[in-house]
């Protein structure tokens, strides 16, 4: 009994502790009404993390909001669900293999700040491409840029379960819901940084680029000599992994 009313006593603190707001200061005063946390003091201020550039892109999928202080140019820096923000209003330029926006970066455009990032893992092995049946009107651009488009074109006109695109198109990972299956050129991008990324089997990967429909075939890309090949549609010996823009 004993036993039980100290384990009650310690459930009864912690459920009150856990919904508490909190005041740290010198005197015994309760934090203002409208706040979680209040911190008071008339001789000390408050001192939050302190890292590099380098280490703060190190944290991986940071939520909006969360706050560092950049040793490496003397900035207070947030991030803004988006992008790292100095308090000055200036954006950092984004580093390859930063981890942000739900997995890795692997390719930056011109700007800087906008580009393609990478599951940091596979999302299936021995997936088929699908619809070989057909051609998918709007699934043939190779182009950096298209295999958002190429990826929507098919899960639109196919009603294949466990395809490659449908797998990516429904993906939620890390908070994000828009990750695609990559274009022939996106792909190649991520072969080229496949030590940055990692994880990648020695396997070859699907694309989301068909090549024709009167053969069957769609672009692939095996990972372990940089070669590209068409294969079958229906094939279901190749891996995917999934990408999104920013």
């Amino acid at each position: 009994m004993k036993t039980f009313l100290l384990l009650f006593t310690g459930i009864c603190f912690f459920y009150n502790c856990s919904f508490a707001q909190v005041s740290i200061s010198a005197d015994t005063s309760l934090p203002a009404s409208c706040a979680m946390l209040e911190v008071k003091s008339t001789a000390k201020g408050f001192l939050p993390p302190r890292m590099t550039t380098t280490e703060m892109f190190s944290i991986s999928n940071p939520v909006a909001g969360l706050m560092i202080y950049n040793t490496s140019d003397n900035y207070l820096a947030y991030y803004n669900g988006i992008l790292w923000e100095r308090t000055n209003g200036t954006a950092y330029s984004i580093p390859l293999g930063a981890h942000i926006g739900g997995g890795i970066v692997f390719y930056l455009d011109g700007t800087g700040i906008h580009g393609l990032i990478a599951a940091e893992t596979d999302q299936g092995a021995n997936i088929p491409w699908g619809c070989e049946g057909f051609s998918i009107h709007g699934a043939q651009g190779t182009a950096v840029g298209t295999g958002n488009a190429n990826t929507l074109a098919i899960v639109t006109a196919c009603t294949y379960l466990g395809i490659a695109a449908k797998i990516c198109s429904d993906l939620v990972l890390n908070g994000y819901s828009d990750w695609f299956l990559p274009s022939k050129d996106e792909l190649n991008l991520l072969y080229a940084q496949r030590t940055l990324v990692g994880g990648f089997a020695n396997a070859i990967y699907w694309s989301s680029s068909e090549y024709s429909s009167i053969t069957g075939q769609a672009w692939m890309q095996a990972f372990y000599n940089g070669d590209q090949y068409t294969g079958w549609k229906s094939d279901p010996f190749y891996f995917v992994r999934a990408i999104r823009a920013f």
